[in-house]
Order: structure tokens, then sequence, then C-alpha cells
């Protein structure tokens, strides 16, 4: 029944644009070597002013401008286009925009502007120009017959189709986002009291009472908004899907008792049942006699606005209550709304403006401008522009190419439906199972893996070796099984303690550490060097899953006894410093078990709601264990021990201060960020290792096993840091979010790859301390060139599954490090995060990128 109110201008009509994924305009024939490519730098922008009654929305900003500029364009905007958003000529002219009049802005090659143009700009047009703009097509047939009189090509960007990578060119919910806020500040403007509750001398002041109907972008947004402002907050969709979504904001999400699923194969609502639209007016009825303030965002899909508040609901409203109605365009979702006005009826101040996005010029323009300019880069490649009808955005988006009419696209291409539960067992009933070949596929993969570990014993160098892979066989195994049942909504936090605890790479540096107040040689550099990475990484990594914990934090929840976990926390590392002064020998290995058993429990702990903030506690008990019970270890003396408290405190409070500071929506990418110092750490860790070692090599039985676990170390961290580094970027923006498809990538790849073989190979050859060095450098610079391709040629949208890879190969370069150091506490972290990681990318696979299809 419901749909988002800012998708509402993409419905006037009734029909709405949401294609999929489409196939080309000629089938079986590829649109690429037809269509001529002109280059940016040939061709010009033109960016007129909005002529709207109340349009103040400009199609680009100066920060935009800049951005066209690098890659070559050449921009015209309107004298004053941007007044209006308060953008100075001046401010255009200093991004490097040309001035002009509003004929030249017309007149260009490609116009962008934010509302469809009014019947006397179609004439100021070019001939065979390019309009990218809103255009509703479904509505404004007219206008599109009188473009393509003028051999025009035009894209509506409220018919850019629903998919991920398109997420960043989606104006729609841009503008819904500004308008389910600016709901809230008007509703605010016009009640008569207080947002949120105070307490005063005079007596206490309750919150006001916010309804919200619909959770989609706006219905969200206002949602956030009351909140932050201190209201109590309830709403209303027919879609279960959006219930986590509500609360996660801390809002209540009111059911009916009749159970039906409002949810679409689009992902929009449908038209409820005449029952279910009953029990909802039931519900309604009750709750507007006792909320304040009702904003509503329902629409349906080819119909006109559903009236969901009636007449005798809004009499029954207390004095001085507001509604607001972001249907109002579409007929309104409340019968006594008055398109475009602000009028009070029976004491009810109703809002049924159509601009609200013009309210806030500013931020409107902003997120339009970043959508359009990011759409137009789309449009063509290597700095050329040319409409690939087999780019699924742009043929979904196409309007007119040259006069001919694209609209509406071609249907999606037919996906074979999986077969259902019951059709499957079926299947199975009717169809022998051919239980030899089950049973011997079972025993042949035992076989494997009994015989692989006497192969193992064969080689086995000591005793030492053979415990060391008991201990990562079990830990590998602990790890497989800890995060099966992990709730999707916790995947990010998940990932945020897993990489925190991966910082117990600062342990390796820990060891190698040593000189005075500072590192004396090139061996003591680089590991102080890692372990000051790795703090950064453990302080600022537990803070960002604190604050990713924390956005799901409702107000029923329990209260949380954060300081109780002192008192454990002192038992273990008072009851160890206690063993240490007293000489006991074996409490150190007890402590790193300990230590180790609390790093298990936090990523068991991360994988349900319930425990996942104690999850978050314990990570820290287990990692500040481990480094205690390291610094008790090694027992370091005072100047040594200052230069370790340095790095430590240091990077503490670099990680921290970063943590703290980042916007909540950039913490998945700082994830990737921190993750990047890991890999790095690794890399110096393994360098420092082979250096400090290296005049034991040719008498220690075990040198070949430690040079391998140098080698694998150091190739895994190559591609850990890289490959965090290009996932950070595309999440933040700062690269492109598209795949970067090279000419011959596989054989890059596959060249990458050998290289580093071939470096193993001479590591193993040379015993000269140069000739190591040079293979370990040469394995850094292939494994960092190969994460770095690997990683491009994935999308922006796939990220976060290539972080819980990234992720799983910091453990196993984790466990290389405890092999070289012989060192049961990074051996058992690094197994237990490099099997959950691989078992949570499995996951997201599953269930991201294979649709839960396996």
């Amino acid at each position: 029944m419901f749909r988002l109110a800012s998708r509402d201008r993409a419905l006037r009509s009734g029909l709405k644009c949401a294609p999929r994924r489409f196939e080309s305009a000629v089938p079986g024939k590829s649109c690429e070597s037809s269509e001529p490519r002109v280059p940016y730098t040939e061709l010009k922008i033109g960016v007129p002013k909005e002529t709207w009654s109340n349009e103040r929305r400009v199609a680009l900003v100066p920060s935009s401008v800049e951005v066209l500029k690098k890659h070559g364009w050449n921009v015209r905007v309107e004298y004053d286009a941007g007044t209006g958003a308060k953008f100075r000529n001046r401010d255009y002219e200093t991004a490097g925009a040309e001035i002009v009049s509003k004929e030249n802005a017309f007149a260009s090659d490609v116009i962008l502007k934010v509302r469809h143009p009014v019947p006397n700009e179609v004439p100021l047009f070019k001939n065979g120009s390019t309009l990218v703009s809103f255009l509703y097509p479904a509505s404004n047939q007219d206008l599109i017959k009188k473009l393509a009189e003028k051999h025009m090509s035009a894209f509506a960007m409220d018919c850019i189709p629903r998919i991920s990578r398109a997420q960043v060119f989606d104006a729609l919910s841009s503008m819904s986002n500004v308008s389910g806020y600016r709901a809230v500040i008007e509703a605010a403007n016009y009640y008569p009291r207080f947002f949120a509750g105070q307490i005063t001398a005079a007596g206490k002041l309750p919150p006001a009472k916010v309804f919200v109907i619909g959770g989609g972008v706006a219905g969200l947004a206002a949602i956030a908004q009351a909140k932050n402002m201190g209201a109590i907050v309830r709403a209303f969709d027919t879609r279960s899907a959006v219930k986590e979504q509500v609360e996660s904001l801390g809002a209540q999400f009111l059911t009916v008792s009749i159970e039906e699923e409002g949810t679409t194969s689009s992902g929009y609502s449908k038209e409820m049942s005449k029952e279910f639209i009953e029990a909802e007016m039931e519900l309604f009825s009750k709750q507007l006699k006792d909320v304040d303030i009702v904003i509503t965002t329902a629409l349906i899909p080819g119909k006109p606005a559903p009236i969901l508040i009636l007449k005798d609901h809004i009499e029954s409203m207390k004095p001085g209550s507001v509604v607001v109605d972001l249907a109002a365009e579409a007929g309104g979702n409340i019968e006594t709304t008055r398109v475009g006005e602000i009028y009070t009826y029976k004491d009810v101040v109703h809002i049924g403006l159509t601009d609200l996005p013009s309210k806030l010029p500013s931020q409107s323009s902003s997120l339009y401008s970043n959508n359009i300019s990011k759409f137009l880069l789309t449009i063509g490649s290597d700095k050329k522009f040319w409409i690939n009808l087999e780019d699924e955005v742009v043929r979904g988006s196409i309007i007119l190419k040259s006069g001919e009419l694209m609209w509406p696209p071609p249907p999606p291409k037919k996906v074979e439906v999986p077969k259902t539960n019951k059709e499957i067992v079926k299947k199975e009933e009717t169809v022998a199972v051919n239980h030899f070949s089950k049973h011997m596929k079972d025993s042949l993969a035992i076989s494997t893996g009994l015989g692989s570990l006497l192969i193992f014993g064969a080689v086995s160098p000591n005793h030492h070796f053979s415990m060391m892979a008991s201990t990562f066989s079990l830990a590998s195994i602990a790890g497989y099984y800890t995060v099966w049942d992990v709730t999707p909504a916790l995947h990010s936090p998940l990932m945020s303690v897993t990489n925190a605890v991966s910082g117990i790479t600062a342990v390796g540096g820990l060891l190698l550490m040593g000189g005075s107040y500072y590192p004396s040689n090139a061996v003591q550099g680089l590991a102080a060097s890692a372990a000051l990475l790795s703090f950064v990484n453990v302080f600022g990594g537990f803070v960002v899953t604190r604050r990713m914990l924390q956005m799901f934090k409702r107000p029923g929840d329990p209260p949380e006894y954060n300081a109780l976990y002192l008192i454990p926390a002192s038992v273990f590392f008072g009851g160890y410093s206690w063993g240490v002064i007293n000489g006991l020998s074996e409490i150190h290995n007890f402590a790193a078990l300990g230590s180790s058993l609390c790093c298990i429990g936090a990523i068991a702990s991360l994988s349900s709601q319930k425990t996942a903030r104690f999850g978050n506690n314990l990570g820290i008990i287990g990692v500040s264990g481990g480094i205690i019970s390291t610094l008790g270890y090694i027992a370091p003396s005072t100047e040594v021990l200052t230069q370790m408290i340095t790095c430590t405190a240091l990077g503490g409070a670099i990680g921290t201060s970063i943590a703290k500071r980042i916007q909540i929506t950039d913490l998945p990418q700082l994830v990737a960020g921190f993750h990047s110092l890991v890999g790095l750490a690794a890399v110096l860790t393994c360098l420092a290792t082979y250096m400090n070692d290296f005049s034991t090599f040719a008498t220690d039985p075990t040198a070949n096993v430690i040079k391998t676990a140098l080698f694998l170390g150091t190739s895994i961290g190559g591609i850990t840091f890289s490959g965090s580094l290009i996932a950070y970027g595309k999440l933040q923006g700062v690269l492109s979010s598209a795949p970067l498809l090279l000419p011959g990538r596989h054989a890059i790849n596959a060249g990458l790859l050998v290289g580093n073989l071939a470096s193993m190979a001479y590591f193993y050859i040379d015993p000269s301390l140069f000739g190591g060095l040079a293979s370990l450098s040469s394995a850094t610079a292939f494994s960092a060139a190969l994460g770095l391709s690997l990683t491009s040629s994935i999308g922006g949208a796939d990220m976060p599954v290539v972080i819980t890879v990234l992720n799983s190969y910091s453990g196993w370069a984790l466990c290389a490090e405890g092999f070289m150091l012989n060192n049961n506490l990074m051996t058992i972290v690094g197994a237990l995060i490099g099997s959950s990681g691989a078992i949570l990318s499995y996951i997201m696979c599953k269930n991201v990128l294979w649709r839960g299809q396996i």
C-alpha cells in the first residue's frame, strides 16, 4: 500500500520507472561499435536557472563543477542560476565555470536541470543536444514529443533503475531524505509546544508524540530527525522488512492484528486487502487521538495517493496538533489536505507543501548535483561521451536517443525462478539418491585430511612445530563454527571487532622491539613501527565497533553495566601480575590461553544482537590480556618498556581520535582503512624477523618452516594492505566505485602470481641476507600490486564482501607470524580470524552476491 513519498514525483502519472536489469536496444548486437564517441573537452555543459515557482535549487554546485572540469568538461552556468541555493556567480567562476546568458546555457551540448523544461524553454534547446533532468515521462508525454522533434537525447533522473551500482545516482532518494527531514522542521515550527520533554521548576513537560506513516527513505529521515529532537516516535508500514530499520532508529513500530505482507518484487509497497485496510483505519483512529504530529509518506504505484487519515480522524486530534502530508502532490494521504497550502482545520495545522526540498536549497542542490554529475560521468568512458545502451543504468534512464523514443525500457531478462522447498522435496522423493557416491566422496575427503596430517607429521622439524600445528587446527575449527548464525545486521560490527582483534599483530612488534628509549637499529625500528600501526587499529577498531552497536540500541533495551567488566579484567590482569612477580613461569602460557579464549568469545558474541556489546567488552579484555602477557613474558628494561608504552599510547590516541571524529555513515569504510594497517604491520614484522633471525638459519632445523611463514606473512600482508586501501577508497568515494576492468587483467594477475612464486623460489635458493631481503621486498611489491588489481576490478557495492575476505587474509598472516615467532597467542587468534572470516565471506556472498540461491 505504501511507497516512499520521496519517490512521489516519479509516479505523478501513476507509472513508475524502476527497471532492474535490461537488454540492449538491439538484441544480440553491441552498441559500442556504432555509437560515436566525443571527447569531454569538445563538449559544453549548460546549467540554466530553474524557473518553476518557488524552485530555488540548481542542478550543479561549484564543487561538482570542479570535478567535471578535471575530467575535461567545459561548464557554462546561467547568470544567477545558483543564487537561490546560496551559490554565487564568482563561486562558479572560481571552480572553472563560465557565467553566460540563459540562451547560451540552453544552447550547450548537454543541459543539466532539476525540474523538467517548461514550454517556453523547449525552443531554446540546440538540435541534437542532450538533457538530463527529472522528466516523469509518463505524465509529460507532450514535452517528450517536443524534445523528440528537436532530435534530442534525454535522460530522466527519476527513471534510474533501483540497483546497487545506481545508488549514488539516486536523486529521488536524495530529495526524499531532505523532504523527510524538512517535514519535521515544518511541523515543529507550527507545533505550539516543546518537542523534547523537560523537567523545570514549574513542572514536568512531556515530549511530543510523532506518528510517521510509511517507512521508506522519507519516513526514516523523519523518524531520525524527530528522535534527534527528543520526541516519542511511532511508525507504521505494511512492509515487515521496515520494522528493523524503524526500531534501529529508536522508534516504536506499530502493527495490526491481520498478517499481510505489503512488499512487492520491485521493493515498493502494494495496495492491501479490504480487511487489512479496515484494521489499519482502526489503528490510525486510536493513534491520532493520542499523538501530536502526524507525517504521512504513502503512495501506491499506478494510482493516486491513498486516503489514510479521514476527516473524522482529524477532528479527533488534540487542539494544536500538526499534520504533514508528503504525498500531497499525488492527492494526499489526508482527506483534509490542500495541495501546496498550509492552513488550519478544526485547530489542526495542515501542511501540504510540495516543494520541501526547495526549503533547503543549498543541501538539496548539493545532493542532487552529486547525483547528476556522477551519473553524467557514467554515460561513456575514457573521458569520452557516448550512449552505451548495454549499460543497464543508461538503458533504464534514457527517454530519447537522438529523437527516438526509448522509454519505457525493454522488460527485464527472464530469470529462472528458484524452485520452492516443496518442489525440491518432491524431486528428492522421485529421484533415487546414489548413496555409494555420497559416501565415497565423504570417505575420500576424510582420507585426504588424515593423509595430509601424516605428511605434515613426516616433515615436521620438531615437537614445537607439531604442537603449534595442533593449536592451529583446533583454533581453525573453533573459528569455523563461530559465525554461522550471525544476524545480517551485525555483519559490519562483526567485521569491525574481528579487525580490532587482528591488531594482536602488535605482539609480533613487541617481541622484536629493543634498544633504549628509542630503536637503535633497523630491526627495532621496523618492530616499533609495526606495533604503533597495530595499536592504531586495536584502539580505533574497538571504538568503531562500539559506535556501530550504539546504532542498534533501542529505548526498551535492558540497561548495560559495562563498568562491571572491569572486575574480570582486574582479576585477570592482577592475577597474572601476581604470578609474574612470584616467578610462576607457566602463567605466561595460561594468560595467553585466557586472552585467546576471550577473543574467541568476542567474535562468537558478535553473532547475536543480545550478546554483541558483551562481545566487544570481551574482545577488549582479550587483546589487552594478550599485550600484557607478552610484556610480562619478555620482561623489557625500563627504557624499552617506556618505548613500548609510548607506541601504545600514541597509536591508541591516533586510532581513538579518528574513530570518534568520523561520521557514523563512514564507519564501514573506516574498518577497511584501519585494516590496511594490519597488513602493513604484518609485512614490517616479517621483514624485522628475517633480519633478526638470519644468523640462525644456517644451523636451525626449523629454518625452512620459519622462512615459509615469513614469506607467506609478507605476501598475505601485502595483499591485505593494498586491497584494504582500495576498498576504503571506493566506499569513501575517493575512488570510482565502478569496476576497473583493465585489458588483459587476468594475464596481469597471473603474471603477478608467477612473480611471487619466483620470489619465493629465490628466497630458498639464495642464502644471503641481501638475497633474502630482495625476495621479501619483491614479494611485497608483487602481492601489493595483486591486491590492488584484484580489488579494483570489483564494484563498490561489493566492497563489504571484499573486506571480510581481506579480514580472513589478515588472520592467516597472523598465523604465519605465530609460526615464525613460535607464539601460541598469535596462532590461535590468527586461525580464529582466518576461518571465521572465510565463513562470514561465504555467508555474505550467499546473501548479497548469489541472492541466497546456493
